[in-house]
């Protein structure tokens, strides 16, 4: 039944996709607000399969601590889902995201009618420059940036290798940090297409505030995820 459920819940995500990115298009020659609002749309579709297909439950905590305005939200990332999830909870999400992806047709397309920030992995500081001056764009915009700041996916429980990336942002905005822990990859392991059962949780942490040197920002934030990721592995919890 498990993998029924999970194969089913596969082919929900993936089918809705082609049907929103091709059905809803003419969204790409309108304002910002509408594409963006497809994109929220077909994340919140997910969510509804998610659920109720493969009895997957998205629960939202630190709500106190959640962004309304522009902001720089940093999260913990263990699959896909951190993506589906943070797109449909937040107001307006900017995501980082890799350059690779931008010339996929229609993902690529709306990821660039709403104003993902792509980052050239190998451009180094050239990349960075470009980032931070994109991310000061999108906060203007009122926009909340959302990076990982491990740069990739890893499995739940494994020690995450922070980048510097979010330390230039945090430094050069002049601003506070969202920490954002998850449990995600439990219930959407990065690998594989089952789907196990059960809660995932996205916990807005106490924002790390404005003005801090680079390594005691990046020491704080790191602590502050992996611990609150650690303990929402805790069955109990």
């Amino acid at each position: 039944m498990l993998t029924l459920r999970s194969l089913l819940f596969t082919a929900w995500l993936y089918l809705s996709m082609p049907i929103f990115a091709i059905g809803l298009s003419p969204a790409l020659l309108m304002p910002h607000r509408f594409a963006m609002g497809v994109v929220k749309l077909w994340a919140r579709t997910a969510l509804f399969g998610l659920r109720w297909i493969a009895g997957v439950r998205v629960e939202l905590r630190g709500l106190r601590n959640m962004p309304s305005g522009a902001a720089l939200v940093a999260s913990k990332h263990q699959g896909m889902l951190d993506v589906v999830a943070l797109l449909a909870l937040l107001p307006d999400a900017c995501f980082v995201m890799k350059k690779e992806l931008m010339p996929l047709p229609f993902f690529g397309w709306f990821a660039w009618k709403t104003g993902m920030i792509p980052v050239d992995r190998a451009g180094h500081a050239k990349a960075l420059k470009d980032m931070t001056r994109q991310a000061r764009d999108r906060l203007s915009q009122g926009r909340q940036i959302v990076i990982f700041p491990e740069g990739t996916r890893n499995d739940p429980g494994a020690p995450g290798d922070y980048k510097p990336g979010v330390a230039a942002i945090y430094r050069d905005l002049e601003g506070p940090c969202w920490p954002v822990a998850t449990n995600s990859g439990v219930h959407w392991p990065a690998h594989g297409f089952r789907r196990l059962p059960g809660v995932v949780v996205f916990d807005f942490l106490e924002p790390i505030p404005a003005g801090l040197k680079r390594g005691a920002m990046m020491a704080l934030l790191e602590s502050r995820i992996e611990t609150a990721s650690l303990a929402l592995l805790d069955p109990n919890l």
